[in-house]
């Protein structure tokens, strides 16, 4: 099978596989390869297939079928990615070279193009299987089984929820809506290759309250492996006022109905401190009781209440960076102009972009962080 364009110590191979049986179709090269992963939004793979022969471009216009086709990629024997193929734009140039550009999300993806079939309802149960109960909803139908495991693991919090299939709410937003509320979860797709038995996995996970994995920090140092950084504050999605938006509890479809709402969660030490008024909202759906709203409302507020610092660094890849990094701890430290004096600070994974070695560059990884 062909690889990616390797080094003298890396080699990557990606492979193309049918969605719902998982069966290899074909492995191609690949060039200008960049891929991500990400704790609570889909990661993406970007990349291009050279077409240099006929019998190539015939084999890549077999193997590469949007929406059908599902794409792994290979660091040596391990999973560094998995999702699926959703666009393929096949391009000559001046010269006559083709080639094909290929995007590609992450399995999790997949629950943006799926519907609420029917009408749920759940009482008393625990967040963690509400989630794992929608992706086996979205697994049961006819053609919706493409292979997403689960655990058996709880997070000892329980909602009320009910679900109308005439919402035509997309099976993600559901579990989005879920883990954000207060006392929440996080949850992506981890991909990986079973140990035991060597087969391909796309596994739910879910993290309460939040995915951690790693028992000991990994020190990145400024001078040292992070060869950049950025430490960007956004204030443009800051509040310290929220309003949750529900469904409407009326059943009588006789009578006028207006959507539930929250009572204002207001962040009152912020405003006595000096700072502005800033009101944002959020729409939540499936959810009808006031006190379900509220509590939405003050996780949103807790999240919401400073700017947004991501930190961002790239880093060389060794050893200790692989996919399975997303969700453990770091340590930061910075000495330069302007940092002086720091940081020296704990942050959380949660992201990922990597870009495979090619001639003339070295493998990086840049790392999304949060504070732990």
């Amino acid at each position: 099978m062909t690889r990616m364009t390797p080094t003298a110590d890396v080699t990557y191979r990606a492979l193309f596989c049918d969605l719902r049986t998982d069966r290899v179709i074909d492995s191609l090269p690949l060039t200008e390869v960049e891929f991500d992963d990400f704790i609570g939004k889909p990661g993406q793979l970007r990349a291009t297939v050279p077409l240099p022969d006929t019998a190539l471009a015939q084999r890549a216009r077999t193997a590469l079928q949007p929406g059908r086709t599902a794409v792994w990629l290979e660091r040596g024997s391990d999973i560094w990615w998995g999702g699926i193929l959703w666009t393929c734009t096949p391009a000559g140039d001046e010269r006559g070279r083709l080639s094909v550009q290929i995007q590609a999300g992450t399995f999790d993806s997949y629950l943006d193009h799926r519907i609420l079939g029917r009408d749920r309802n759940f009482s008393t149960v625990d967040q963690f299987e509400i989630a794992r109960a929608l992706v086996r909803h979205v697994q049961s139908q006819p053609g919706g089984d493409i292979g997403i495991t689960y655990g058996d693991d709880f997070s000892g919090v329980v909602w009320n929820r009910r679900y109308a299939y005439t919402d035509l709410a997309r099976v993600r937003e559901l579990i989005d809506q879920l883990a954000a509320m207060q006392d929440g979860f996080e949850w992506r797709v981890q991909c990986f290759r079973d140990p035991e038995t060597g087969a391909r996995v796309k596994k739910l996970q879910l993290g309460h309250p939040k995915i951690t994995t790693g028992d000991a920090d990994i020190v990145l140092d400024r001078p040292g492996q992070v060869l950049t950084y950025s430490l960007p504050a956004d204030s443009t999605v800051q509040a310290n006022v929220w309003i949750a938006r529900g469904e409407t509890s009326n059943r009588n479809q006789a009578s006028d109905s207006l959507p539930e709402m929250s009572v204002p969660a207001v962040a009152t030490e912020d405003l006595d401190a000096g700072w502005p008024r800033l009101e944002n909202s959020s729409d939540h759906s499936g959810v009808s009781e006031q006190a379900d709203l509220n509590s939405a409302a003050r996780a949103e507020l807790a999240r919401a209440r400073r700017p947004q610092i991501i930190p961002e660094v790239t880093i060389r890849v060794d050893g200790r960076i692989t996919p399975a990094l997303i969700g453990s701890s770091v340590r930061l430290r910075i000495r330069d102009g302007w940092h002086v004096n720091g940081p020296d600070l704990r942050y959380r994974v949660v992201g990922l972009t990597v870009t495979p070695p090619a001639r003339g560059r070295s493998e990086t990884a840049k790392l999304y962080l949060e504070e732990a």
